[in-house]
């Protein structure tokens, strides 16, 4: 934005005429107890626009020496800043429950969805017995089937290719 004397001028003035930015800048004294007493009771009932401006008139006296706010601009502050209300509200009851829950039905769906795949699963390849495999080390010593690492290499004494159980079990 381009900064000339005629939108300085501009913008102050504007900044003067705004009567929510005068009634910010006035709020040197101090607010008023009714308005701030059970805050914690009014608080989720009051306007947001009723909200906001408490909210700027706490922000504004904060600004300056904390000794000059009273105890219950004090209590507020806090409360307004780190109360259990909005995002921070405590959960109804019931809702651990219902979390819960939701987590055992996911569970029991996804059990339930497995056990269907390996009912209607093909069964298992006949290369996955333990005879095939103790053939297939046999072909490939004949093979002579890598002699530096593997099955065919001095001292090997790995199972070679052999990894599932016997046939029945």
């Amino acid at each position: 934005m381009l900064r000339t004397q005629a939108s300085n001028l501009l913008r102050k003035s504007l900044v003067r005429s705004s009567p929510a930015l005068a009634s910010r800048a006035a709020s040197t004294h101090a607010i008023s107890n009714p308005t701030l007493a059970n805050i914690e009771k009014r608080w989720e009932s009051m306007p947001l626009q009723e909200q906001a401006d408490l909210w700027m008139a706490l922000r504004d006296r904060m600004t300056s020496n904390w000794n000059e706010l009273t105890l219950q601009e004090k209590k507020a502050a806090y409360w307004i800043a780190f109360g259990p209300h909005g995002p921070r509200s405590v959960d109804p009851p019931g809702t651990n429950a219902r979390i819960a829950w939701g987590v055992a039905i996911g569970l029991g769906a996804s059990v339930g969805l497995f056990a269907i795949i390996r009912f209607f699963a093909k069964p298992v390849p006949y290369t996955m017995s333990q005879e095939y495999q103790e053939q297939t080390n046999e072909f490939l010593i004949k093979q002579k089937a890598d002699p530096f690492t593997g099955i065919t290499s001095p001292g090997y004494n790995g199972k070679g290719m052999v990894q599932s159980p016997p046939k029945g079990n």
